[in-house]
């Protein structure tokens, strides 16, 4: 059991650690906790995304909530998980599990607990799960639970384009037209390329963009548990092809989705769309239509905060993981919140990330207006704005102990630039007096620590990043 530890975004494991006996423990651990919290007997979601091994561990996990008096609903083929997230809020259940390493290597696996609202479990939850950790602890068989499989793409992508169209102010004169027919040709002559990376987002996120018109062009649409030999993260190093056939397509888009589906990574003609470009363009194409602050981690760009200011709003700032971000948006309502990693939320959607609907949103705002465009203007009214990331071994036990000792050692002054303001929301965020900052905080999923810096040329970032990293691994 002690090998079971939920960090940011659930546990994972490779799959030496992440075996058949520790998922029963974690379904007990799940069924102990929600029949404490009043949900005994109720039902509960369970998926699963594409690895060879994922299908297997869900239905484990299926059975031992079954044999605890929970009935349990699962998708008919490994889903997104934002399509489980919605299935729940929709359905009204008690929570759910997704069996999911998102977008690490395929020798591994991972369990995220999702509550019952749809959003990522909090500490709380999880806590309150791994102190529940235990062997499976049967009822009577005459009192198990059962297993039903269900459609959850159709609900959900009936949910997406109802807010679509709401956005993008569609079937406001067409009387009783749903949101469906409303936004059948809302992405009429749009032509995108859609990468898969072989998860779950394959005939799901390309089949809602065709659903509303687009012309679609599919890449890595196939399922391959071992994601092709390489892993489901849709970083740019990863998606030179994409970016090679949008631009030999002469298509407007591109867009693929991590292995559950949950995140996105945008292409443009111009290529590679960074995550916190793209997150400022889209905050400014919602603020056109409705008002509403921003929520954002401490590790994602001030252009969010400037497009903000911009248009009289305000930004919420929350330590990295996205279940920190879910709970910022039930405190204040943000119109669109998210994350450098490609993880993005809006108002009157999920309280979770959910790449398949930003896929629909990127679509329909480069159909009001080129995303390129719209990013050049943006940096031309507020600035250069460039980032960067490192990473720094530290073994998991260390890193408490690497943060003490960094309180004790904040300089300054930073690569010759004085530090104006410290900011400790998640690790130590040295905000400098040119408008430029580095944060050092530990990872929730791996024995790093990250170093981020944002200023104003690339080569300041790298400056920044430097001077960080000498910073911790002394210390480590």
């Amino acid at each position: 059991m002690d090998a079971i530890q939920f960090g940011t975004d659930g546990w994972r494991a490779t799959l030496d650690e992440f075996t058949e006996r520790r998922v029963r423990i974690v379904a007990q651990g799940v069924a102990g906790y929600l029949q404490d919290a009043g949900r005994a007997g109720e039902t509960v979601g369970v998926g699963y995304d594409a690895r060879e091994t994922s299908e297997g561990f869900a239905e484990e996990l299926a059975r031992v909530l079954c044999a605890n008096g929970f009935d349990v609903v699962m998708p008919e083929r490994d889903r997104p998980t934002p399509q489980l997230a919605w299935a729940i809020r929709d359905r009204d259940l008690a929570g759910g599990c997704m069996i999911t390493a998102s977008h690490n290597p395929p020798e591994y696996n991972g369990v995220k607990f999702v509550s019952d609202d749809g959003s990522p479990a909090l500490a709380a939850e999880t806590d309150a799960i791994v102190d529940h950790l235990a062997e499976p602890d049967p009822l009577p068989e005459s009192e198990w639970g059962d297993v039903e499989r269900v459609d959850v793409v159709t609900p959900h992508f009936e949910q997406c384009r109802r807010r679509i169209a709401e956005l993008a102010d569609v079937g406001a004169d067409d009387g009783d037209a749903t949101s469906d027919e409303s936004t059948t040709d809302l992405l009429d002559g749009l032509h995108v390329v859609y990468d898969a990376i072989h998860g779950s987002g394959r005939d799901t996120t390309d089949a809602l963009l065709e659903a509303c018109g687009a012309s679609v062009d599919r890449l890595r649409c196939e399922r391959d548990p071992d994601f092709g030999g390489a892993h489901p993260e849709p970083s740019e190093e990863n998606l030179q092809g994409l970016v090679d056939a949008v631009r030999e397509r002469d298509a407007d888009l591109g867009v693929a989705n991590d292995g559950d589906a949950d995140r996105i990574a945008v292409v443009t003609p111009d290529g590679f769309l960074d995550e916190n470009l793209f997150f400022a363009a889209i905050y400014d194409y919602l603020l056109e239509r409705e008002s509403g602050s921003a929520v954002r981690t401490v590790s994602t760009t001030f252009l969010v905060d400037r497009v903000a200011d911009a248009y009289g709003e305000t930004v919420h700032e929350t330590p990295v993981g996205f279940k920190y971000v879910a709970e910022a948006m039930a405190d204040f309502d943000p119109l669109m919140a998210g994350e450098e990693s490609g993880g993005f939320a809006v108002r009157g959607h999920l309280r979770q990330k959910d790449g398949v609907f930003m896929a629909l949103l990127a679509a329909a705002a480069a159909v009001d207006r080129p995303l390129e465009d719209r990013v050049s203007d943006l940096l031309a009214e507020h600035g250069e704005i460039h980032q960067g990331k490192e990473s720094v071994d530290c073994p998991d036990d260390r890193k408490q102990d690497v943060l003490a000792a960094l309180e004790d050692h904040i300089p300054d002054a930073v690569a010759g630039e004085p530090v104006a303001d410290v900011v400790t929301v998640d690790g130590f965020k040295l905000l400098l007096e040119d408008g430029s900052w580095t944060l050092m905080r530990p990872s929730g999923t791996e024995p790093k620590l990250r170093v981020y810096a944002e200023a104003e040329s690339e080569a300041r970032v790298e400056a920044l990043l430097d001077a960080g990293r000498d910073l911790v691994e002394p210390l480590v």
